[in-house]
């Protein structure tokens, strides 16, 4: 599997056995791989280095890694993927509530490791134009403005931080203004979700179709549409979700 030349993945884990391991093999599959033992590393490295993708352990002492990620959030739209020994559903809601782009449960295959973050850099990364259709010149939601080409939300302020996730449904709504979006459309553009293991096949689909809706939930406060009564970014019943931008 060949990485893209210019990936650069910040790995952050307490384990230093793990940020080892993780960094030969991320390295041997092509990325450039840079790596921090706690939150107050990551952050002193990310304020002077541009990463493509944060690698992030969620059970670290002091700063966890879903508090980081939330602070991560209110700074950069750095995807993130968290890795943790917790799978429960709650505790990948909780993942995904605070703005991780994926999530990927101990012990897991090296391959789907592999896997996940290249999908995640796919999403995060700027459509080419051969292979897509020209989208609208700008998309304007109220106050705010959606650029397709630069994959950028503006408001008066400046920028709105879009997580990886959040730019593919982004990509997908402005595309098709006014159309409606089936569930499993939106469920392809986040990419792969976490596989469950025997005992947890029971809640499997409950938590893909969850995610969604945690996605769904994001991108409307980021647009300031009330969820109870949304202008711009609606629920279709049993369809799937529609953006009717002004």
């Amino acid at each position: 599997m060949t990485a893209p030349e210019a990936s650069h993945l910040l790995v952050v884990d307490d384990d230093a056995r793990i940020r080892m391991l993780l960094q030969q093999f991320l390295q041997r599959n092509g990325y450039r791989v840079t790596t921090a033992a706690d939150g107050a590393k990551a952050r002193r490295l990310m304020a002077g280095l541009v990463f493509d993708l944060v690698v992030l352990d969620v059970m670290m002492p002091g700063e966890d890694g879903i508090s980081l990620t939330r602070d991560l959030r209110r700074t950069t739209a750095t995807p993130v993927l968290l890795l943790t020994a917790r799978g429960e559903t709650s505790h990948r809601i909780e993942g995904f509530e605070a703005g991780a782009d994926d999530y990927l449960v101990k012990p897991f295959d090296p391959r789907e490791l592999l896997l996940r973050v290249a999908a995640v850099l796919r999403r995060a990364a700027p459509s080419g134009p051969a292979t897509q259709p020209s989208p609208p010149a700008m998309v304007h939601l109220g106050p705010l403005r959606y650029d397709p080409g630069r994959a950028e939300l503006m408001d008066v302020d400046g920028p709105v931080h879009l997580t990886a996730g959040e730019v593919a449904l982004m990509r997908l709504f402005a595309a098709s203004p006014g159309q409606t979006i089936d569930r499993d459309t939106l469920t392809r553009a986040l990419g792969p979700t976490p596989t469950p293991d025997a005992a947890d096949t029971a809640t499997a689909d409950p938590a893909t179709s969850r995610a969604i809706d945690v996605q769904i939930t994001r991108l409307r406060r980021k647009l300031r549409d009330d969820p109870r009564a949304p202008r711009y970014l609606h629920t279709v019943r049993g369809a799937g979700y529609r953006l009717d931008p002004d």
